[in-house]
């Protein structure tokens, strides 16, 4: 089934910051936060395990338990486990997002990409999300970012474990689709070009925004589209930067980066266009784009989100970020 199909809208919620990504959410700042997103008519919700360690999965469940689940769609990650012996959070093996979760629950994380791990990661995702189903299951963090040199070697253990359970899920009809969630075109490539098995879409996370999609635009999001595929695009405020906040990829912002948000933002103050309206906007003009999926972790941020898909942004504005070379010059603008 096609991904644009299944996803009741273009702009969905994705809650990584409820898993206390960054800071300690309180626990009625996290459920005022979803229950904003519902109450805004979001109807389709992104999590994983790896989201403080179960956390962002429980917050979750607990707040949409009593929505009728014929209403809306999950999609969840596999690839990890959580079990109820604790450890040192600060010694996790994770790779560019070493921290991001140190204020997430202390349970340990178990990476696992076999097929029975994968049944193990759907089964708790289920329970900490008070539902019997999940409509797509995304294989989390294959990638270089995570693993280093290890990827490959990680990416065969899934191909023989986690895309076959995945693919007889799907075959059987507990799920509706599954794909790759990562922060890396490369995985997206390589699984693209096998023969077997076959996903039906892919989280992309950070590789098609406003401020990074050169790389994607190359081979991946030509790829999806061709095969009538697609995409969800997580991060698209690349990690806040785009938007004011600290950081850039996990990581505080660098010079040449500030600098390119600042030339950005004057076009976008001239044209009295938001940053938010420019990041989402410009991600769901690619065909391939099924939905966008920014985190909040307060209220006021849904209704800025909602406000920002419907802002008119003037063609001028796209067409100065264009001759401004602050676009890839073959990336799809919005008409």
């Amino acid at each position: 089934m096609a991904l644009k199909d299944i996803l009741p809208s273009r702009l969905g919620f994705g809650a990584a910051p409820l898993g206390n990504m960054f800071r300690d959410i309180p626990e009625d700042e996290a459920r005022a936060t979803v229950e904003a997103a519902w109450t805004d008519g979001i109807r389709y919700y992104d999590n994983a395990p790896f989201y403080g360690a179960g956390l962002a999965e429980i917050r979750m469940g607990d707040a949409l338990k009593d929505k009728p689940r014929g209403e809306y769609v999950i999609s969840t990650k596999v690839g990890r486990y959580i079990l109820d012996e604790l450890e040192d959070v600060s010694a996790r093996e994770q790779g560019e997002k070493a921290g991001v979760f140190s204020h997430g629950l202390p349970n340990k994380v178990v990476n696992d990409y076999s097929h029975d791990g994968t049944l193990r990661s759907i089964e708790q995702s289920l329970k900490r999300l008070k539902t019997d189903h999940i409509e797509i299951a995304f294989v989390h963090d294959l990638a270089q970012d995570f693993w280093g040199d290890r990827w490959l070697e990680k990416f065969e253990e899934a191909r023989n474990g986690a895309f076959k359970a995945l693919d007889r899920l799907r075959d059987e009809g507990v799920i509706k689709a599954w794909g790759l969630g990562v922060n890396k075109v490369e995985p997206i490539e390589l699984v693209l070009e096998l023969d077997e098995p076959k996903p039906d879409a892919f989280l992309l996370a950070g590789r098609y925004t406003l401020l990074d999609h050169d790389k994607a635009l190359q081979r991946v999001m030509p790829m999806v589209a061709e095969r009538g595929l697609g995409v969800v695009v997580g991060g698209p405020y690349s990690s806040g930067a785009l938007v004011g906040g600290p950081n850039f990829e996990y990581a505080p912002i660098k010079p040449d980066m500030a600098a390119k948000i600042a030339r950005i933002k004057a076009i976008a103050d001239r044209h009295g266009v938001s940053m938010k309206a420019a990041g989402l906007q410009f991600s769901l003009a690619n065909p391939a784009v099924a939905a966008v999926i920014p985190g909040a972790s307060q209220p006021s941020r849904i209704a800025e989100d909602s406000a920002a898909l419907k802002e008119i942004v003037p063609a001028d504005f796209w067409r100065e970020l264009r001759a401004e070379k602050l676009v890839n010059p073959a990336a799809p603008l919005p008409v």
